[in-house]
């Protein structure tokens, strides 16, 4: 009988180690005992969550994590059980993986190849390990490797040369658009070039402004895929090789297909809301419905993650809010299910004019007047967020945060921001994708000129390039770093591109305060590009 290796790709809760330790045990039985696994296989620091930051840095959590090791080695036998954790050895901590068997921790192998880039900080907490870890399981000799070792050649290629003929390796990789065929690419080089099998086990679920995607997969040495778990979903899948002339050869099973590139955007989106809603226990979601196509992605989003009884919307017309603007707010708000209100922002914004009248004197009328309008919003939508327990969802898009085109304390209020990692353009895309589901976004707000109707007949081509250009500068300065003359070799006017860039550098100090959101690109504000409030650059 060939070997039996379960995978594992479940949603656990970072520092929540007991609860994270209860799941390891319910799904190392589970593999055990229904699918009758000689190995169960768990991602990259799942004990902990993924990423811990700085909780590594308390001891406490260093003596939960030995504590929940201590029960695994009690409460598992007749399987292995191979996981991540980090653990502090001779005073040095690593990002490790170990295998219990029967009562006993009897291997454990220490990441070699730390990532510092991008979201990725593990040099902040781990030194690196190497040295190879192969063991027998089931007759079979198996090498272990961990998430950033298999970017690389040599871990795999140490643990060949230890007589490892397959490797697992433990992940939690989070998604951004375009990275699942990479990585599959990835491994068909690297099973081929070590003459390897592969499983590739990956995290699934939200983290703060990261979603991991699952997709875990196996190769085999010739670099076919032989097996693909599903995308966004938990799932304990199960691999089994066969021993041909004496090769492990792992067996053809169910191929999970790929999301479109839109759908996998969504299916992230959908999941980070999720994730931190109800990981963070709010008692659901509320958000202001402007009648635009921002906010109603954002509610279907909303929707699709918590369930339309979870989520309740409100529309706060002033005197610039047009009509065809409350119908359509109220016409998604009706499509979905949500509890509907209205409430004019009218008598505020009157009386903050009022009280500010003697101080604005001699000047005239600007964005301060329109700020107002926002920041009167914001204070509603805050109000009703206390009160209910409710999240407030944010609605800015990229494109938006990107330049500044948004009100600090206004519309940048609020817990989570949603499509914050989302350039308007897809926006459009994503709003197209979600009627094909079925209709819950008229067909109006996605054709008809975007603004933000603060001022009389204000459309956000007045203060902005046409989004299409717009959002293709913003990638080229935000997402890969081309500066002005290389945009402008590209065909853009300069002055229109050393407008654009000036927004950028300038409004450094409204993203710091803006909420978190979603990363669904390669290169989102926040973690991923990390630029000084104050610059001469």
């Amino acid at each position: 009988m060939g070997l039996k290796i379960s995978l594992a790709q479940l949603n656990f809760l970072v520092g929540d180690i007991a609860g994270n330790t209860q799941r390891i045990i319910a799904a190392a039985e589970e593999a055990r005992d229904r699918q009758q696994a000689h190995a169960v296989l768990f991602p990259e620091l799942a004990l902990t969550g993924y990423p811990p930051e700085d909780l590594l840095l308390r001891q406490e959590m260093n003596d939960r994590v030995e504590r929940a090791l201590r029960l695994l080695c009690d409460a598992v036998t007749g399987i292995d059980v191979i996981l991540g954790y980090p653990i502090r050895r001779d005073g040095v901590l690593y990002n490790a993986a170990g295998v219990i068997r029967d009562g006993r921790l009897i291997a454990e192998y220490h990441k070699a190849l730390l990532p510092n880039y991008s979201v990725f900080d593990e040099k902040r907490y781990f030194e690196p390990g190497g040295e190879p870890c192969v063991l027998d399981i089931h007759g079979v000799p198996v090498g272990i490797t961990i998430c950033e070792d298999i970017w690389y050649k040599m871990p795999a290629a140490r643990a060949a040369e230890q007589g490892a003929s397959v490797l697992l390796n433990l992940n939690a990789s989070p998604f951004h658009q375009g990275k699942a065929p990479e990585r599959e690419k990835l491994l068909q080089k690297r099973s081929v070039e070590s003459n390897l099998a592969i499983v590739y086990l990956n995290l699934i679920g939200g983290q703060d402004e990261l979603v991991f995607d699952g997709g875990s997969f196996v190769v085999d040495r010739t670099g076919q895929m032989t097996q693909r778990l599903p995308y966004f979903e938990e799932a304990l899948g199960l691999v089994e090789f066969d021993i041909l002339e004496g090769v492990p050869t792992p067996v053809s099973a169910a191929i999970s297909a790929h999301p479109a590139d839109v759908a996998g955007t969504y299916n992230a989106l959908v999941l980070g809301v999720r994730d931190y809603v109800l990981k963070n226990g709010f008692k659901g979601a509320v958000l202001g419905l402007s009648g635009g196509i921002d906010s109603a992605l954002t509610l279907a989003i909303a929707v699709d993650a918590l369930g339309s009884n979870q989520v309740e919307v409100v529309m706060m017309p002033s005197r610039y809010t047009a009509d065809m603007s409350n119908q359509d707010a109220r016409e998604e708000a009706e499509l979905l299910g949500v509890v509907y209100r209205v409430i004019p922002i009218e008598p505020a914004f009157t009386t903050f004019l009022d009280m500010l009248q003697q101080e604005f004197a001699g000047t005239s009328v600007d964005a301060t007047e329109e700020n107002i309008q926002a920041r009167c919003r914001g204070i509603v939508l805050m109000a009703i967020s206390n009160k209910k327990g409710k999240i407030l969802l944010t609605t800015g898009n990229k494109s938006e945060m990107s330049v500044g085109y948004a009100t600090l304390y206004g519309d940048m209020a609020g817990g989570f921001a949603p499509i914050k990692d989302v350039p308007k353009t897809l926006v459009y895309r994503l709003a197209e994708y979600r009627n094909q589901r079925g209709e819950v976004i008229p067909r109006r707000v996605i054709t008809r000129a975007p603004s933000a109707e603060l001022a009389p007949d204000q459309k956000d081509s007045d203060s902005l390039p046409p989004y299409d250009v717009l959002d293709d500068i913003l990638r080229r300065y935000v997402e890969i770093d081309q500066g002005v003359d290389e945009i402008v070799a590209a065909g853009f006017d300069r002055d229109m591109v050393k407008h654009v860039v000036r927004l950028v550098d300038r409004n450094e100090y409204k993203r710091r305060q803006a909420p978190p959101g979603v990363k669904i690109t390669q290169r989102a504000f926040g973690r991923d590009r990390r630029y000084p409030l104050t610059s001469g650059f």
